[in-house]
């Protein structure tokens, strides 16, 4: 082996480890530096109270209850339109220019900016549809948002079924159908919950979108129903407005901590359904 094979063999894994190092280091870094500075201006009363300027009470209440309405509604429409899509797209459609054409118009929605999907979503969901302000229109701007996220990664996750395992089992008699229940999504499983994760990921921080569309409202709703209806912020509104406009710097790294443990907190329930559905299936 020549002198300069064995300096790169011995250089790319302490590059490598570098970076993973390095990858770790930031994460461990930004949930640090937020948690240090949110959790001691997080309290019993800030969590549980309702914000009012006339009484002087700091409260996110409403904020926490409004995200995950918002992250409920939007997940339970977008995983089976994407997933469904992904599994169309890679088990049953046959044109190679619509898979291609379907393909290039999902990485082309996942580009796009934000704050676009929150113009579109307020012209179709507020105006054209008459929904107003509400958590339903920030909901389904969500949804058509995350989309391409979960359509890309499920299908990735997809393709890495060997096709010998699809072949066996139509050998032996099975339904296309029953090959994509019971062999092809339990082996993808891992790609759709990571899909899962990015799209949960993202609409808990998101908030130029909600800005247009689910409105800025800091009431507390009387019920599930009624706070679908009306204007509503999320925790990433919220941080954003106490901190650009109340300047209230204490409140925010509260919300941004609250908002982070929000985030572990999910994507740790979003790990646990993962194994239990391996189990089930």
């Amino acid at each position: 082996m020549s002198t300069k094979r064995k300096a790169y063999n011995l250089l790319l894994p302490i590059v490598v480890y570098a970076a993973a190092g390095l990858t770790v280091l930031l994460l461990a870094g930004i949930i640090g530096y937020v948690l240090v500075k949110g959790l001691p201006n997080v309290s019993i009363s800030l969590l549980t109270s309702v914000p009012s300027v006339i009484r002087n009470v700091k409260g996110i209440l409403p904020y926490i209850l409004n995200t995950l309405y918002v992250v409920i509604l939007s997940v339970a429409i977008v995983l089976p339109l994407g997933v469904g899509a992904a599994v169309y797209l890679n088990e049953y459609a046959k044109s190679h220019k619509l898979i291609a054409l379907i393909e290039y118009t999902t990485e082309t929605l996942a580009g796009i900016p934000s704050i676009l999907y929150g113009l579109v979503g307020m012209l179709v969901f507020n105006q054209k549809l008459n929904l107003g302000g509400c958590l339903i229109s920030g909901s389904l701007t969500l949804v058509i948002m995350v989309l391409p996220t979960i359509i890309r990664t499920t299908q990735e996750s997809l393709k890495t079924v060997p096709q010998s395992y699809r072949e066996g089992a139509l050998g032996l008699g099975a339904t296309k159908w029953h090959i994509v229940r019971t062999l092809v999504l339990p082996c993808s499983l891992d790609g759709i919950v990571s899909g899962c994760i990015l799209a949960v990921g993202r609409i808990v921080g998101e908030s130029a979108a909600l800005l247009f569309t689910a409105g800025t409202g800091k009431v507390l709703a009387s019920s599930i129903a009624k706070a679908y209806t009306s204007s509503g912020a999320t925790l990433s509104v919220a941080l954003y407005m106490t901190v650009s406009e109340d300047g209230d710097f204490a409140v925010g790294y509260a919300i941004a901590a609250v908002l982070m443990v929000l985030v572990l907190c999910l994507n740790g329930l979003a790990k646990l359904a993962r194994k239990k559905l391996k189990r089930d299936m």
